[in-house]
């Protein structure tokens, strides 16, 4: 199939390019006002906020008064697509009768499919995911203004290409799989993140079952657990065999950064930033790099060692890591070194403390009331911690990183489905690829 060159890019030939006011009724909601919030007929309606790439957010959703007239004219059907008109221009999801008596407001665009016209809604979608998301294809079209917004004239001038409706339909079909397998994975890793955090609400206030805190903890547990004796401490319960005790007592080292700027370099040792700490792992991206020189100047006083603890500070306060395996690095600023007493505390046991919710809350409570949250050094030395056996502390670990690589696992899976919705929806809105002998058939195997 011979592809050619228009406006919005190459296409099939056999594509029409059509503007969207000559496939879509397009119509702006109901202003938000004081005057407008008033009256007995409250109503829940969307915002821009609502609004997500192919899915509507229902979680927050505002109220004001809809008057009879109002309620009829703003009525949405099923297929109706909302299109915001500023914060994110151009985001669009699809509404398919999800609700009962919701509206919307003025910056969202609702378009309707006209009668007359063979366009399907969820091809729309797509495109307008494709072409403000990944191709920019209408950069400029939205009027600058200090908020960018897309006027109900700009976007009804838009153009858009127009498949034939089979080709639209197996197009949206394909596409709808693989955002399905997406959203699957994300549910999975939400609903295992909320696992691990009742699992460490349990484990830091009631530790292990009283028969799984010895040397038996790797049996199997029975259904009917004994159930430990707490004690309250300064930061809340904890086991009654627990220690409250202050970090810089487990600790071999309490180091802070350099009070300096790294001279940074495309490459080198690699510098520990507190963008580089995050929910108990080291991240990757966003690399910073030093000189030789530079790395042993900013280890004077402790080189960093793999399964030693990096400790943000400030920005944000209170984030924790290990040190990864074979990874030679110094500290940026705002950044801490813990080395633990093996004698008395487990690293790995460590990094899940400061993320338990006694000890979040004591880190959060010592930073308040400043104007930028931080912690001082001497604050980090003398926070308390609870301190089970090591024995106990490495089991805690183990059970906590089983959840952890179970994350990372299905993590790894939907960011592989992301990348190949990116692939598909570049290749199905271009004609680089047809439908036809399209196998998705392995999407279970990634």
């Amino acid at each position: 199939m011979t592809n050619i060159h228009s406006e919005i890019g190459f296409h099939p030939a056999d594509w029409s390019i059509q503007r969207v006011d000559s496939l879509f009724d397009i119509q702006q909601g109901k202003s938000v006002s004081k005057a407008h919030r008033e009256g007995d007929n409250q109503k829940s309606f969307l915002r821009t906020k609502n609004i997500f790439w192919g899915k509507i957010d229902f979680s927050e959703l505002d109220h004001m008064h809809f008057t009879s007239t109002e309620e009829t004219r703003l009525k949405l059907q099923a297929g109706d697509l909302l299109l915001c008109e500023g914060g994110d221009v151009g985001r669009t999801a699809i509404w398919n009768n999800q609700a009962e008596d919701c509206y919307y407001q003025n910056h969202l665009h609702r378009l309707r499919k006209k009668s007359n016209n063979e366009i399907e809604p969820q091809f729309a979608l797509y495109w307008f995911w494709y072409a403000f998301e990944f191709a920019n294809i209408y950069i400029g079209r939205s009027n600058v203004t200090t908020i960018p917004n897309l006027s109900q004239s700009k976007l009804s001038e838009l153009q858009i290409p127009k498949p034939p409706l089979p080709e639209q339909r197996r197009i949206a079909h394909v596409l709808s799989i693989v955002q399905t397998a997406i959203e699957q994975q994300a549910r999975l890793i939400a609903l295992t993140r909320e696992l691990k955090a009742a699992l460490m609400r349990q484990l830091f206030t009631e530790g292990l079952p009283a028969a799984d805190s010895g040397d038996n903890a790797d049996r199997p547990h029975r259904s009917s657990r004994p159930v430990r004796s707490q004690k309250m401490t300064e930061i809340g319960l904890v086991p009654e065999d627990w220690e409250v005790v202050k970090l810089e007592d487990v600790c071999q080292l309490i180091v802070d950064c350099p009070h300096t700027t790294p001279n940074f370099q495309q490459s080198g040792v690699r510098v520990a930033r507190n963008f580089n700490i995050r929910d108990g792992r080291f991240v990757f991206e966003h690399a910073y790099f030093t000189t030789e020189e530079e790395y042993r100047h900013r280890t004077k006083r402790a080189e960093p060692k793999p399964g030693d603890i990096l400790f943000s500070r400030e920005a944000p306060v209170g984030e924790a890591c290990l040190i990864p395996q074979n990874m030679k690095l110094s500290l940026g600023q705002r950044t801490m070194l813990l080395r633990t007493n093996p004698a008395k505390l487990d690293p790995a046991f460590m990094v899940y403390n400061f993320y338990s919710p006694n000890v979040r809350q004591r880190i959060l409570s010592m930073a308040s009331g400043l104007t930028v949250a931080h912690l001082n050094v001497a604050d980090v030395r003398s926070l308390a911690v609870p301190i089970p056996t090591i024995s106990e502390q490495i089991k805690i670990g183990n059970h906590l990183t089983l959840l952890d690589e179970r994350i990372e696992i299905v993590q790894a899976k939907k960011n592989l489905l992301e990348e190949l919705f990116r692939t598909l929806l570049h290749h199905l809105m271009t004609g680089q690829a047809r439908t036809t002998g399209l196998d998705l058939t392995g999407l279970g195997d990634l």
